[in-house]
């Protein structure tokens, strides 16, 4: 009997699986344009430093909203969690584009527009097992990374062509729209709109039970933490370069990087024991930017950088499907989009601070691969501490 296809194209045909990677990505596309919009925006009154950690209080917003509604809506449903969030997200942005409010209300804001963006990597992530084959879920996993890497292509330019177009507020506007039509397109499919969390014994801790999940979030963390302080560094880089526009297509040019990595990665799988060996790699793809040489050179490390990112990241969720407790499958998605953010929000002020205090923009590229170098470690107590799991039934 022949086996079915694995292939993107049987992904890509099966009933409703289009529609909803097509409406998270164009919701999700304000994850990549935020801290572009908001560094712009922010820029233009005050520090790098000050810029960086306005960035920084979005991303803590999502990192706390993320589980947090993730968890309501394994016990009850997306639609209406996710129509609550994007209406506080969406109101926070207009108050910081329309406003023009002091740094700490700006602060309040930012962290609120984080902390309502809609869960749409948790939300889309719960559906792959209830419309796809077993054989199919790695490839629909590794194909939701690569078009992920799609966000992080057009969201920097849309950012930078909106403040092109109509200022540096118009960033923040472009970012809310968008986010506000993903939602309304995910939330009235009806594979959304028919999901249901398992049944399952509820515990306070809920998918952080699991023992192998709390450690492989440290390694995520420290992954988030490298790529978070990128955009920080590229904008001070821009800067020197003499073209603010340039932070814009270095951050397009490492999507492009990961979007081939994740498209090469829908055919080679990367096993559960070789995680360290992934992050190992992302590491050294990072290494090079420390030499901060001419733009267009630039541009090319830029490339390299983004390779390694989607099939560690592909792996990891892969690994977190299967070791979640059951009935936590959408908090688990969304911890480990936590621990990035979180990761990121951290990147993102250090390397602010380490910019206000050296002068020079290479020094803002040492943080990345030294703290992904540092995850190495936790993925290989992640891949190989069995016994500190929690058992999990099929989802």
């Amino acid at each position: 009997m022949q086996r079915p296809s694995t292939g993107v194209l049987a992904v890509l045909r099966t009933a409703q699986v289009a529609r909803v990677l097509a409406a998270s990505t164009v919701g999700r596309i304000p994850l990549a344009s935020s801290p572009v919009a908001l560094l712009v925006f922010a820029r233009e009154r005050w520090s790098i430093g000050i810029a960086g950690l306005l960035v920084a209080a979005y991303t803590i917003g999502l990192a706390i909203g993320g589980p947090m509604l993730a968890r309501i809506a394994d016990r009850w449903r997306q639609p209406p969690v996710m129509a609550g969030a994007v209406a506080v997200s969406t109101a926070a942005f207009l108050v910081l584009a329309a406003g023009h409010p002091p740094l700490g209300a700006a602060a309040v804001a930012a962290l609120l527009a984080g902390a309502g963006a809609p869960p749409f990597e948790s939300g889309l992530r719960v559906l792959w097992r209830d419309l796809l084959p077993e054989e199919r879920v790695h490839t629909a996993y590794s194909l939701d990374i690569a078009v992920q890497e799609l966000i992080f292509i057009v969201g920097p330019l849309v950012s930078i062509a909106a403040v092109g177009a109509g200022g540096a507020s118009a960033g923040l506007y472009a970012t809310a729209a968008l986010q506000l039509i993903g939602t309304a397109w995910f939330v009235a499919t009806p594979a959304v709109r028919r999901w249901r969390g398992a049944a399952a014994d509820r515990h306070w801790a809920g998918a952080l039970r699991a023992g192998r999940l709390r450690v492989l979030l440290v390694a995520v963390v420290l992954v988030g933490a490298g790529v978070g302080a990128l955009p920080v560094a590229v904008t001070r880089y821009a800067e020197e370069a003499g073209a603010r526009s340039w932070a814009g297509w270095l951050l397009a040019a490492q999507a492009t990087g990961a979007l081939v990595g994740g498209l090469v990665g829908t055919r080679l799988k990367l096993p559960e024991r070789r995680l360290p060996w992934g992050a190992a790699a992302l590491a050294a793809g990072y290494a090079p930017l420390v030499l901060a040489p001419a733009p267009p050179i630039m541009l090319l490390l830029a490339v390299v950088s983004g390779l390694a990112l989607p099939p560690l990241l592909t792996a990891t969720f892969v690994m977190v499907d299967r070791i979640a407790p059951s009935g936590t499958a959408a908090e688990a998605f969304a911890w480990v989009a936590t621990a990035f953010t979180a990761g990121a929000a951290l990147g993102a002020a250090f390397d602010g601070a380490i910019l206000d205090g050296v002068s020079g923009a290479a020094a803002g590229f040492v943080l990345a691969p030294v703290v992904i170098g540092a995850s190495t470690l936790f993925f290989r107590l992640a891949a190989v501490s069995r016994g500190a799991a929690v058992a999990a039934t099929p989802r």
